[in-house]
């Protein structure tokens, strides 16, 4: 059964994620062009860091001229949960899948590809690398496809477009906090004060990027307090995620 788990069962698998990719990347692409930028700049973002959250957040950042220190807290607190996804992945890794391999292939972890691999009884480089192709080629195609036809469209069809990316985030929160009042109270938490550094004078002076990262980190901390999670907890979660999370994702 191992050996059928190679670079062509990987390529299947990334096509669903690719063509999840190709939509979504479409509305960043349109947002680049609103926030000023060019296609081929666009195009370089997603193909530099594949990561739909922390490209929205860098381009707010961007638009509002925002600092160096901004963009990197925030790309930070955004980006790191793809570090404890790739040790949780290292435990599935075969031996040809070391070294080099693992660098390199450790830029394409993303919410869905880590949901599919580790639903896996193990992985082999091959089949990393085929997972991993589709969606790239994906994100990097959708964001080209938003950012020409960014100056096409209608205004009132780019504004309406501009939406999707947020709405993409909404679907992927609203099924878990059906299921968990911990997801509700932080998502909760971080929505009050989002609206705080929005409306509340002081705090409405705080920059983007580090408003972000601030209302990330203060909500999960509370939660941390008030709810923690156990270490069993957190292994039924991992499980649940490797066999119906890539379905449940955009």
């Amino acid at each position: 059964m191992e050996n059928k788990i190679g670079f062509k069962q990987g390529l299947k698998d990334g096509v669903p994620i690719g063509l999840g990719y190709l939509s979504v990347s479409f509305t960043f692409g349109i947002m680049s062009i609103l926030a000023g930028l060019h296609a081929w700049q666009a195009v370089m973002i997603s193909m530099l860091n594949v990561t739909s959250a922390g490209q929205l957040a860098g381009i707010q950042i961007m638009t509002f001229h925002g600092r160096y220190i901004e963009m990197l807290i925030s790309q930070f607190t955004i980006n790191v949960r793809y570090s404890f996804m790739s040790i949780s992945l290292t435990q599935k890794l075969t031996k040809g899948f070391s070294g080099i391999w693992r660098w390199i292939f450790a830029f394409m972890i993303t919410d869905e590809i880590f949901a599919v691999a580790v639903s896996k009884p193990v992985v082999r480089r091959s089949y990393f690398a085929g997972l991993s192709i589709v969606p790239y080629v994906g994100w990097a195609a959708g964001t080209l496809a938003g950012a020409l036809l960014g100056d096409i469209l209608p205004a009132a069809v780019m504004s309406a477009l501009g939406i999707a990316l947020y709405a993409m985030f909404v679907a992927i929160v609203v099924p878990v906090m059906k299921q968990s009042m911990p997801v509700v109270l932080v998502v909760l938490i971080a929505a009050l004060l989002s609206c705080c550094f929005r409306y509340v004078p002081v705090m409405n002076e705080v920059p983007t990027g580090i408003s972000i990262s601030i209302c990330a980190v203060v909500a999960a901390f509370i939660m941390t307090v008030i709810k923690p999670v156990s270490v069993d907890q957190l292994d039924d979660v991992i499980s649940e995620e490797g066999s119906g999370g890539a379905a449940d994702e955009h």
